[in-house]
């Protein structure tokens, strides 16, 4: 098994695309507890992904206006 950056940007994409979907981000179908190092591997590049996805909608939306009180 070869765990190369090739395998390594396509599950870092499907994280990506989970997200748009709306997946959350303990929907991996990679098990990082699992005693496969390619499971490990994947689970890892999967969920780096979901938080990039997550972490650019985030940025992308402008914070709330200051409050004015009550």
């Amino acid at each position: 098994m070869d765990l190369d950056r090739t395998r390594q940007s396509a599950r870092f994409n499907e994280g990506k695309a989970a997200f748009a979907k709306g997946d959350p981000s303990d929907g991996s179908p990679y098990d990082e507890y699992s005693a496969d190092q390619a499971q490990q591997f994947d689970a890892r590049y999967w969920k780096q992904g979901w938080l990039a996805a997550r972490t650019a909608r985030e940025a992308a939306t402008p914070p709330a206006g200051a409050s004015a009180g009550q």
